[in-house]
């Protein structure tokens, strides 16, 4: 069946039964019981070599009104399964997409220049679209109102529908959002070339050095019970001195940093800069999230190549031999800018639209988040302040959530607690005065850290 470029596959009435999200590695995780649904497959060709994929469930009884689409994570096609049954087990009526593409890697955009802009934005915009109209001739009426919740690159895809789409949803969650997409990617590369012997791929600073970065991290700008929980309240504020880690003449290599890796230490500290202009290009990671560096300074299939590199080969230069050692962090950077940022960044700080049509923004992220730096959301959140004349706290709140990895560990705001929240504010006009994370309550930006009292 086709209606207006959407192609319906299937359409299957599911029954009462236990849904396990699959395959995973390690122990299955626990069922969730779903009520009685239709499963709907389907797929949107807004445009010529364009190909979405989307599903939307829909509960046969107990429908509580509201539509809610959730985000996806780095460049995979894997649809959010456990997250749609936990929503549909709630009473929504959920949806989620491919983002235009099978596979992982950015190499999928390899003969598919379209799926690139998919990715970007289209995608859940077209979802969106077509799930609304398909929710209204299942019931017969629309959601009374629509939401979004995604981190990492589902924080990336909410930010760019409050800025691209403003209309499509009533209220967004949006959390770590990889949003400064292509100047992320440029900090993963200085993360990587920062950290490598001139000429070669060998690291200068290992994984099992990191630790010793976290605990001077802790024990130079941490209080008494900072260092007892484990993480610093507000990083923002903390500069490690690399001297004190510095080897001495009886040191033992293991327990200290040696001068090239405290040279090492010091770039990645600084963050990603234009060796000419000393301009930021991408800022840096927080003092506490070093334990996780490693993750991204390299691809994790082959260590000798940074970490995404298939970004910079097929998108940014298209060329498969590109190679890592000929990237100049000036001319280079003033290639990609223009060549990608229109499509796939999520920076406009103008959420004027958004906000006049009554749409309501909660974002978080973790502090000691290895992948996303703090850094580049707090300057967001500030640029619409800006733009909206001081009055971004009227239609969005920021919350940090202090020792939070990325998207999750640590005490990570409570996903139910915060949609619950988010829907006061969208349809009682109620703000939230803070988020619950673990056994503490996080207090909206420009608080960071410590107790608060709501």
């Amino acid at each position: 069946m086709r209606i207006d470029g959407l192609t319906l596959l299937s359409a299957t009435a599911m029954p009462v039964g236990e849904f396990r999200p699959g395959p995973v590695t390690g122990p299955a995780p626990a069922g969730i019981a779903l009520p009685a649904h239709c499963r709907v497959r389907a797929v949107a060709t807004p445009v010529r070599g364009s190909r979405i994929g989307f599903e939307l469930w829909l509960p046969e009884r107990g429908w509580n009104g509201r539509f809610k689409m959730y985000g996806n994570g780095g460049y995979s096609s894997t649809l959010p399964l456990g997250q749609m049954a936990q929503g549909l087990k709630g009473g929504y009526a959920v949806a989620g997409t491919d983002t235009g593409h099978q596979g992982d890697d950015p190499e999928f955009a390899v003969g598919l220049p379209e799926s690139i802009a998919d990715w970007g934005h289209r995608a859940v915009h077209q979802t969106v679209l077509h799930s609304k109209a398909l929710l209204y001739r299942f019931y017969g009426r629309p959601a009374a109102h629509a939401y979004f919740e995604g981190c990492s690159t589902g924080g990336h895809q909410a930010l760019m529908s409050a800025q691209r789409y403003p209309r499509d949803f009533d209220g967004i969650i949006a959390g770590a959002p990889g949003n400064n997409r292509t100047r992320l990617n440029i900090g993963f590369l200085w993360q990587f070339v920062a950290n490598r012997r001139p000429g070669t791929s060998d690291p200068i600073l290992t994984a099992a050095k990191l630790p010793l970065l976290t605990k001077a991290a802790l024990d130079q700008c941490g209080t008494p019970a900072e260092r007892s929980q484990g993480y610093l309240e507000n990083p923002f504020s903390c500069r490690v001195d690399l001297t004190k880690l510095q080897c001495g003449s009886g040191d033992e290599p293991g327990h200290c940093l040696t001068a090239d890796e405290g040279a090492a230490a010091a770039r990645l500290y600084r963050g990603a800069t234009n060796p000419r202009t000393g301009a930021r290009l991408y800022p840096p990671w927080l003092p506490g999230s070093e334990r996780g560096w490693a993750g991204y300074w390299a691809d994790p299939r082959d260590q000798t190549m940074p970490a995404r590199s298939g970004f910079f080969r097929f998108w940014a230069f298209n060329d498969p031999r590109w190679d890592w050692r000929s990237f100049d962090f000036d001319q280079a950077v003033r290639r990609i800018d223009p060549a990608l940022a229109g499509r796939i960044d999520a920076v406009d700080p103008d959420l004027s639209a958004f906000a006049r049509g009554g749409g309501r923004l909660i974002l978080y992220h973790g502090l000691a988040d290895p992948v996303v730096s703090p850094w580049d959301l707090r300057a967001y959140y500030d640029a619409v302040d800006r733009s909206s004349m001081g009055r971004a706290a009227s239609f969005s709140r920021l919350f940090f959530a202090p020792g939070m990895g990325h998207c999750g560990g640590g005490p990570t705001p409570d996903a139910a607690a915060t949609q619950a929240a988010l829907e006061q504010w969208v349809e009682q006009g109620r703000a939230p005065t803070h988020l619950t994370a673990g056994a503490r309550n996080l207090c909206p930006y420009p608080a960071i850290g410590g107790a608060c009292r709501p």
